[in-house]
């Protein structure tokens, strides 16, 4: 593949949190099928922690908004032909950005209803984390219900024990404190029926990392790398001459 497409480049709208920001940049690196570096997505990151708190923001805190839509409007100015934005609850304003955008704004949700069809999960339990503001305001609720899922939802003190805990240890570079947590989360879940647990936070996936994975009876579906197969296929199918995509 020949990715040298001029003003076709991969907006990535990060900071949220910064460590989830660079790690999204990171794996659509190392899943993007590529021999050389000239075969790799042209991205341009931008990983701006300054947005304020979204899961704050839905109990009063600062409007976030105004914050994502700038940062939208830089990559667009920029020559972002198509935008991922890897922060979960950033997506309760999905439908601003969207509209805000003159590229495309992919979603994380539905990049995750992808990946499990992906793996051959197409109905059945599926286990929910993530931050509180996500879980509360039924953004992946929402979603798969629409595709034919069950949801599986901590309560509020197991978000707080399990989610929050986690989320904030990799906030803090705590990563070997986010582990059990997330891990107990994990647990908890498929013991109640859950087929698959989403890590429908962008912290998630860092608490949990791969090489720990196979010690669950139980898939993971991690929103990183999720929506970074989004947009390698996407990308593909609409930044690529015919000829250097096929």
């Amino acid at each position: 593949m020949n990715y040298r497409h001029p003003g076709c480049y991969l907006g990535i709208l990060g900071g949220m949190g910064p460590m989830a920001g660079a790690a999204f940049a990171l794996r659509l690196s190392a899943l993007t099928p590529a021999d050389r570096d000239q075969d790799h997505i042209p991205a341009l990151l931008l990983n701006d922690p300054r947005v304020p708190d979204r899961t704050a923001a839905t109990r009063g805190g600062e409007d976030p908004l105004p914050y994502l839509l700038h940062g939208v409007e830089f990559l667009n100015t920029s020559g972002a032909r198509l935008i991922a934005v890897p922060c979960n609850t950033a997506h309760l304003w999905y439908e601003a950005m969207a509209k805000a955008s003159r590229a495309p704004v992919l979603h994380i949700v539905e990049s995750v209803v992808e990946d499990l069809r992906r793996r051959g999960i197409h109905s059945g339990r599926i286990g929910l984390m993530g931050t509180e503001a996500t879980l509360r305001l039924g953004l992946y609720q929402r979603h798969l219900a629409q595709h034919g899922y069950e949801c599986v939802v901590p309560t509020e003190d197991e978000i707080a024990a399990y989610c929050t805990a986690s989320i904030l240890a990799v906030k803090a570079n705590r990563l070997a404190e986010a582990y059990e947590p997330a891990a107990a989360g994990v647990r908890l879940l498929a013991s109640r029926g859950a087929v698959a647990v989403v890590l429908g936070c962008t912290e998630l996936p860092l608490a949990i990392p791969h090489d720990r994975r196979p010690e669950f009876d139980v898939v993971l579906t991690d929103s990183i790398d999720a929506l970074a197969l989004a947009v390698i296929q996407r990308y593909q199918a609409d930044c690529l001459p015919a000829s250097a995509a096929a």
